[in-house]
């Protein structure tokens, strides 16, 4: 194996090790498996609710004749649903994460002072100083 090649594979091999490519994979593995989850509650729940005020059963039997051509239009509006489903429970998790974190890193607020207590600090500190 040639020295460029070596280097190519010692590279890949830390960016494959770092953490972040490890979080990333298992986002996207539970992405996908959420995904089917998401697409069940479309299909199986949304859709026949919504097919209610259509007048069909599913939406994905809407659909409309062009010539030879048919445009299931149906098919669209679920994908449509099933993205922004997505995107909403995506949006939550990540809102939460930072607000977790947010709370994590900030310091605790130092307790408010009097003005009494700050000069009898003064008093305690001059004269710890005397002595």
């Amino acid at each position: 194996m040639d020295k460029k090649a070596s280097g190519f594979l010692s590279e890949f091999k830390t960016f494959i090790a770092r953490g972040n490519v490890m979080d990333m994979a298992v986002g996207v593995i539970i992405g996908g498996a959420f995904s089917s989850i998401t697409t069940s509650l479309i299909n199986d729940i949304i859709m026949p609710v919504l097919g209610i005020f259509t007048d069909s059963i599913s939406f994905a039997e809407l659909s409309v004749k062009a010539g030879p051509a048919v445009i299931t239009y149906g098919n669209f509006i679920q994908a449509v649903l099933n993205f922004l489903i997505m995107a909403f429970v995506v949006f939550c998790l990540v809102k939460a994460l930072n607000s977790f974190h947010r709370k994590k890193e900030a310091p605790p607020p130092a307790p408010k002072v009097s003005a009494e207590e700050k000069l009898l600090t003064e008093i305690r500190d001059l004269l710890r100083e005397r002595k």
